[in-house]
């Protein structure tokens, strides 16, 4: 990875910006494994025991509300799904995020493309239940898109001027 050693500031946020998606797909990883294990009734508990100092004081307040109501939700089926989708999620942003730090080629228009179809996804979830928290998501992950397409575009091009090196090397 020789985008801290040498590179400008885009260099330096396409590293940053892929190193938090390996970290959030970390999280999704522990998240969905925790759904598998523990009850959505000690999700529950434990989602309102977080929240109660806070909704003492604002009984109102979003973040807890929200995390109220989707511990709430959690059953059967949306639990299975929410598994699934974490895990899965979280297993290819690793296995992406891995490949294009060892500055494997073939990683950057699959992360281009994985991004994208999440993109759509969040665009099409925020038409239904608007969110804050998804819209920078969303903006991030497009940042991300452009920096990934951008350092693509960087690395074919060394590429190509290597192999056109070598190949000279070779004739002489």
């Amino acid at each position: 990875m020789n985008w801290f050693k040498s590179g400008d500031l885009l260099d330096r946020a396409f590293a940053v910006g892929i190193i938090l998606k390996g970290l959030d797909g970390v999280l999704e990883v522990v998240g969905g494994v925790l759904l598998l294990v523990v009850s959505p009734s000690t999700i529950d508990q434990l989602s309102r025991a977080l929240t109660q100092h806070e909704l003492s004081e604002d009984p109102h307040d979003f973040l807890a509300t929200h995390l109220l109501h989707a511990a709430g939700s959690l059953t059967g089926s949306s639990l299975q799904f929410g598994a699934a989708y974490l895990l899965l999620h979280g297993v290819v942003k690793i296995v992406l995020v891995a490949a294009l730090l060892r500055d494997k080629l073939w990683a950057y228009p699959w992360m281009i493309a994985f991004l994208i179809v999440f993109i759509v996804y969040q665009i099409y979830r925020m038409t239904f239940a608007f969110s804050i928290g998804l819209l920078g998501l969303t903006i991030f992950d497009l940042v991300v898109v452009w920096l990934t397409y951008r350092e693509y575009g960087k690395q074919r091009a060394e590429r190509k001027t290597q192999d056109s090196a070598e190949t000279r090397g070779l004739n002489v």
